[in-house]
């Protein structure tokens, strides 16, 4: 199909190319031989009168063009697969469809795996990859390269469809035998034990560790192990005077399989509010809607944050747009 003499079979390799920044790696990743990649870049550059990608020192970088070019390229592709190559009809049992969704470990856990379990149980042809939280999501949800994220609210992308989840808190967890900590904490106690904390560099600090930094400083804490994984937390806290900062829905099932215990803060703890997100042009799909519902229906049947917190402990209360910005109070589970 041409447009204005354009070949519109050479959008999707114009993409590749802007991506890769090279005609070797393209011509892999389009699984053609570089002589063929070749070929079509000069088919490109005769269009466009631009040379697209020039050698710089050593490297290969775009023209000013070409650089302009990567968002309204992922555009255009993105709106003829939605509109155009997307069926109106859906049949999940007979739908065939691979999707990427970005979540932390501690999301998967708390439901999308059983999300993952009722969607193969309807819809066996759907497969899935999961990719860690990264830096990159929100640019890799607007070319295209993921079908779902699921992170905090305050991480979302205001150009893309949103729905809200669920919302969590925080428990401080501590071992059984730790005498140095009672069944409460002050905020003294808790700036002076050690601490094991999660950190990603790939994406920063998490909600928690940002949403404490502006409210205590960065340096405020005595941080003493430092994980990439939200499920090493409780372990590394196991036998030893360190607390542990968790997630209230995955502190329940640590707090009755591991010989930790909760302390309820004497401080403020902020409101986790989880999101998820997917590219606007998928609004009418009528398949990445089916799994949305599937999402949606699954995180509303989790059970109340009142109902998830340890007795005594505080229910935060507030907006999501303060949850970084102050602390937040709230009531008391009875």
């Amino acid at each position: 199909m041409r447009y204005q003499r354009l070949d519109l079979n050479l959008l999707s390799a114009l993409k590749v190319l802007l991506e890769k920044k090279n005609v070797t790696r393209a011509g892999e990743a389009l699984n053609v031989t570089q002589s063929a990649m070749s070929g079509i870049l000069a088919r490109l550059r005769e269009y466009f009168d631009d040379p697209l990608i020039v050698q710089v020192g050593r490297k290969m970088e775009l023209t000013l063009l070409a650089e302009s070019l990567i968002e309204p390229v992922n555009d255009v592709l993105l709106r003829i697969d939605a509109t155009i190559a997307t069926r109106p009809e859906f049949d999940p049992a007979a739908m065939k469809r691979h999707f990427t969704i970005e979540a932390s470990d501690y999301v998967s856990s708390v439901f999308l795996c059983d999300v993952l379990r009722r969607i193969q149980c309807q819809a066996p042809g759907i497969t899935w990859a999961f990719q860690p939280p990264s830096a990159l999501a929100s640019s890799e949800l607007d070319s295209g390269e993921l079908d779902f994220i699921v992170h905090p609210a305050h991480f979302a992308s205001s150009t893309q469809s949103c729905e809200t989840l669920f919302e969590d808190s925080y428990v401080i967890a501590v071992a059984q035998e730790n005498a140095d900590i009672g069944d409460s904490i002050t905020l003294e106690q808790y700036l002076s034990s050690g601490h094991v904390a999660f950190q990603n560099g790939a994406q920063g600090l998490p909600m928690f560790e940002t949403w404490f930094a502006r409210q205590h400083g960065e340096t405020a804490r005595r941080i003493e192990v430092t994980v990439n994984s939200f499920y090493l937390l409780p372990q590394l806290v196991v036998g030893t005077g360190r607390v542990a900062t968790l997630h209230a829905r995955t502190a329940a099932s640590f707090l009755k399989t591991m010989p930790i215990r909760p302390v309820r803060p004497l401080f403020d703890m902020p409101r986790l509010v989880e999101v998820l997100q997917w590219h606007r042009y998928r609004d009418l799909d009528p398949c990445n809607g089916w799994v949305r519902e599937q999402i949606i229906e699954m995180a509303q049947s989790l059970p109340s944050l009142k109902s998830v917190l340890p007795a005594g402990f505080p229910v935060p209360v507030g907006n999501v747009a303060s949850e970084c910005d102050m602390p937040l109070h709230g009531e008391t589970v009875e």
